[in-house]
């Protein structure tokens, strides 16, 4: 014996996800916003200095 088909449509509601699926908590933007200042404060090497292998490369040739 089967259990009876509901006679409309089934209640729409959230289901097993959590209120928030799909949005960033406060705490990883927070830890995002920090990776990301510290990537912008790392110095870029001078163009004087010699760092750049490929550049010196190239000045051989």
């Amino acid at each position: 014996m089967s259990a009876p088909t509901p006679a409309g449509p089934a209640p729409e509601g959230r289901g097993l996800q959590p209120p928030a699926f799909g949005r960033p908590s406060p705490a990883l933007l927070a830890r995002a916003d920090r990776g990301y200042a510290r990537f912008l404060a790392q110095a870029a090497p001078d163009d004087r200095t010699g760092d750049h292998d490929q550049d010196d490369a190239a000045r051989r040739r």
